[in-house]
């Protein structure tokens, strides 16, 4: 027979949900009919989401997917509920040099949608951006952020590239008013500043997709009491993650944003819109 283990007291009806639980798995007695399956994992989520299975969620996970639940409900007993179904992560890299050019012009422009649930990467928009005001890329820029004259000479304008956006963002189903999506950048600058400004340079609209969005260094700031005053190399640092990739690298900084998301989200974390509405 198992028994469950605790430093804390099974009098309360949270410990004694848990370990009821586990028990139960660790006894072979779950080998729940199909019919009844769609009531069990209801059931786990709600222990979850109250917190009840908290300590045991290793355990559970493992068990559950022993008995046919699969990756979705051990994912579903690491990371809190999210507020949002997907996060799409943005990073742009824009035209630069010492002193600064103006106006700066975006010539990479990728995205990652990231699903709220499991907090893995389901899709990946990437372009690189052809300049118009400044279309020769400066030494400053390429060593910043390792884009050649090459990558970006006959790419797409950003006008184009914004069409391509919203027809990707309709494919993945992120335009259905019932998803709920929510832009995420390193600091506010990608989309309060880089994109408003150049469409309004250029005479461009704004979608309204791009007007709420979550900075991840607010977010950071928020879960661990500290600002990242580098950025990622110090919300990397902070959580004792691998830095993925090339520093300035517009697909990389995403690939570092979307771990360091699933990251606080495996503590616990759930991420809110910092910006304020347009």
């Amino acid at each position: 027979m198992y028994m469950c283990l605790s430093n804390r007291s099974l009098s309360s009806v949270s410990d004694a949900s848990g370990c009821s639980m586990v028990a139960l798995l660790h006894t072979g007695a779950a080998k729940f009919p199909r019919t009844l399956l769609p009531r069990v994992r209801q059931a786990v989520r709600s222990l979850l989401a109250a917190g009840v299975l908290k300590g045991y969620g290793s355990i559970v996970s493992r068990k559950l997917a022993s008995h046919g639940f699969g990756a979705s409900m051990a994912a579903m007993s690491s990371f809190p509920p999210q507020r949002y179904h997907y996060f799409l992560v943005l990073d742009f890299e824009a035209t630069c040099d010492k002193p600064q050019i103006h106006p700066q012009e975006i010539i990479e422009f990728p995205i990652l949608k990231l699903n709220g649930r499991t907090m893995e990467i389901e899709s990946t928009f990437h372009m690189y951006v052809q300049p118009v005001v400044h279309p020769q890329l400066t030494p400053f820029c390429t060593e910043l952020t390792g884009i050649i004259q090459g990558m970006v000479d006959g790419q797409p304008s950003l006008q184009q590239v914004l069409e391509r956006v919203d027809e990707w963002m309709a494919k993945e189903g992120l335009l259905d008013p019932s998803v709920k999506s929510i832009f995420v950048t390193c600091g506010d600058w990608d989309l309060k500043v880089m994109l408003p400004g150049q469409c309004q340079y250029l005479g461009l609209p704004v979608a309204d997709y791009f007007k709420q969005w979550i900075n991840l260094k607010k977010a950071y700031s928020f879960a661990m009491g500290s600002w990242p005053k580098n950025g990622l190399l110090d919300m990397n640092k902070g959580l004792n993650l691998q830095h993925i990739g090339r520093p300035h690298s517009g697909i990389d900084d995403c690939k570092n944003i979307a771990n360091i998301m699933k990251t606080l989200a495996h503590r616990g974390f759930i991420f809110k819109q910092t910006s304020k509405p347009f």
